[in-house]
């Protein structure tokens, strides 16, 4: 069931309800979700993209009946698909601190817990960046950054769940602030 028409909503939030109300379901579960993402990747590209979970949310807070066991079962092969899709990979970028951050989200997103690739992926863009750490070829500035993105790689490693919240903490430290005022 492919909706097409003119959508008049000019932000995801109001393209999501204005699709959803389209729909005119009683209840919503995985059909539902994956139309509006496919209504969502058709008006926005792939800024677009957002997770069956969060569209879940979003026509929830509107009043919409949510059928949670088949959304949770929708949202977890969708992360699975995304982890496991090549393109994942090249997603990530851990070459500056901005990057990083991003990279970090666009793990968070889709992550699942346990996945040995998205294990496999952080180790090596471990290795890499101590790899530059220890390179003569670059600046003591780039070195010192590669030094501290591989410590967040580890980080991660060791506690994905606590990341992001050691995360902010790290950036928002004076040491942090102190090392790389920029």
């Amino acid at each position: 069931m492919t909706l097409h028409r003119a959508w008049t909503a000019t932000s995801k939030q109001e393209l999501i309800i204005e699709v959803w109300e389209a729909l005119d379901c009683e209840s919503v579960g995985c059909r539902e979700l994956e139309e509006i993402q496919k209504v969502l990747h058709h008006r926005f590209g792939k800024g677009g993209l957002e997770s069956p979970a969060a569209i879940a949310r979003v026509v929830a807070d509107e009043g919409a009946v949510l059928r949670h066991p088949e959304i949770l079962d929708c949202d977890s092969k969708w992360r699975l698909r995304k982890l496991q899709s090549p393109a994942f990979e090249l997603e990530l970028d851990f070459s500056d601190f901005d990057k990083a951050v991003a990279s970090f989200a666009v793990i968070r997103e889709g992550q699942t817990s346990g996945d040995g690739r998205l294990r496999e992926v952080i180790t090596n863009a471990r290795e890499n960046q101590l790899l530059v750490s220890r390179s003569k070829i670059v600046t003591a500035e780039e070195r010192q950054r590669a030094k501290e993105i591989s410590h967040w790689l580890l980080v991660w490693l060791q506690s994905p769940q606590l990341f992001s919240d050691w995360l902010d903490l790290r950036m928002a430290s004076t040491q942090f602030k102190e090392k790389f005022p920029t």
